[in-house]
């Protein structure tokens, strides 16, 4: 790395601790993070989006079984038998006209049924997006917070050696040790400022992610708090996460639709009998209204029905399926989280104890080496191995907190509700029950009005 990055990264470095060190009043909690992705995410507002898209499937079905009204209009042009005369009749015909199904034998209320299971479907999926946001939020938080405590551990370091390179150079000069002893605290000294660099990075790019995933950049953030409570045992875990993951509620309504989609094409061979009326007036002034009836029966098209439903078939097998591969992966990943979250706890006690065996070591190598028992070198491996211990101690503390919330994510419970974060959840009824009828942009669209008021549309 040459010099102008290194002093780049350095005044990153510096300024992201000199936020750090900001006064606490203004110190950002891990709650203050996640209200912020919530509000700020584009990836929820895009999903919303998609969840409102399929809400108005419900109302494009549902109008299918109410009439339609339209003006129609014609002109005829008319000629002679025969070619002596070069005479040209005109007559037209203007006025409203009316149709309506009135009998479909199921396939309508079938396309709206399946409409609706695909709705909720959606809104499911709109939940685990919501745990994603919220799990990176989490994730970014405490990634920011541990590349600070990595920064001052080699700023320290840095520090530590610096004076030791002084004390070396101190000896040397009186010949209580050699040239060697001052190289090698030297080198050490350069290894450590190429840490501290290579930190500072990390805090560079730990800051972006959280800017990507919070909306801002961190400014001085607050200890997390205790993290929530979980089940006792993976069974428990288990179990609350066949009930409430969102994937798994997708997958299941999904089913639902693709059980409804058989039952419409089932009924394509059934007749359809519709009316239609037109009112109007022709271009001899005469008005006219007439009456129409229209039963429809398919007797044979191509093999296009029976194949629209062997489709409609496969397709059920196939959402099936999913379901049942979807309850695999969902315990599969409770299982993943609880298994992260004993590894990173059995990690936090292994890393303490080499801390304290570490520190006995530093402590003695150090004394040794006073009554020339121990070299330079022995004296900065054993700070480099006490370094070494305590960084892998808060990344073990960082590991251990975010897989409490990763296993939360896994049953479904990490939602804005359920942690309590007091932030104005998303409604997904709302849109839903403003167009569920269909209401067109009038007095009947006042209350679609109003819900999209309120979502700044």
């Amino acid at each position: 790395m040459n010099k102008t990055n290194r002093q780049i990264l350095g005044r990153l470095g510096a300024a992201a601790m000199a936020i750090a060190l900001a006064s606490p009043a203004s110190a950002e909690t891990l709650a203050d993070a996640m209200i912020s992705a919530y509000r700020n995410s584009h990836l929820l507002e895009q999903n919303r989006a998609v969840l409102r898209a399929a809400d108005e499937n419900v109302a494009i079905n549902v109008s299918s079984l109410r009439p339609t009204l339209g003006l129609a209009g014609s002109v005829t042009s008319s000629h002679p038998a025969t070619f002596s005369t070069l005479n040209k009749n005109l007559y037209g015909t203007l006025g409203l006209q009316a149709s309506m199904t009135l009998l479909d034998f199921g396939r309508t209320r079938a396309a709206i049924e399946g409409a609706k299971q695909s709705a909720l479907a959606t809104r499911a999926a709109l939940v685990g997006v919501e745990q994603q946001v919220l799990l990176g939020a989490v994730k970014a938080y405490m990634d920011v917070r541990n590349a600070q405590e990595v920064v001052h551990l080699n700023d320290g370091s840095v520090r530590v050696l610096r004076q030791q390179l002084k004390a070396a150079r101190d000896r040397f000069d009186v010949g209580e040790i050699t040239r060697t002893d001052v190289a090698q605290a030297q080198a050490a000294l350069a290894a450590a400022h190429s840490k501290l660099t290579a930190a500072q990075g990390q805090l560079a790019m730990a800051r972006e992610a959280y800017k990507a995933a919070v909306g801002h950049y961190p400014g001085k953030l607050s200890r997390p708090p205790k993290a929530p409570a979980i089940p006792r045992s993976l069974k428990d875990a288990a179990a609350i996460a066949q009930h409430d993951q969102p994937a798994l509620k997708q997958a299941q309504y999904q089913v639902k639709a693709a059980e409804y989609a058989v039952k419409r094409a089932k009924a394509q061979v059934r007749p359809t009998l519709s009316a239609t009326a037109q009112y109007g007036i022709n271009s001899l002034s005469n008005t006219q209204l007439q009456g129409v009836l229209t039963l429809s029966q398919p007797i044979y098209a191509g093999g296009k029905i029976s194949a629209y439903y062997r489709q409609a078939l496969a397709q059920e097998d196939q959402n099936k399926a999913a379901l049942l591969q979807t309850a695999v992966q969902v315990t599969q990943n409770v299982g993943n989280a609880w298994a992260q979250l004993a590894v990173a706890r059995s990690s936090i006690t292994a890393y303490d104890e080499q801390i304290r065996a570490a520190k006995t070591a530093y402590t003695g190598v150090q004394e040794e080496a006073k009554l020339g028992s121990r070299t330079t070198l022995n004296v900065l491996n054993a700070e480099q191995a006490l370094l070494d211990a305590r960084a892998s101690r808060v990344s073990a503390g960082t590991n251990e907190y975010v897989a409490v919330y990763q296993l939360l994510a896994s049953m479904g419970l990490l939602t804005a509700k359920h942690l309590g974060l007091g932030v104005p959840s998303y409604d997904p009824t709302a849109y839903y029950n403003a167009v569920k009828s269909a209401p067109a942009t009038s007095v009947q669209g006042r209350a679609l009005d109003r819900v999209l008021k309120s979502m700044g549309k």
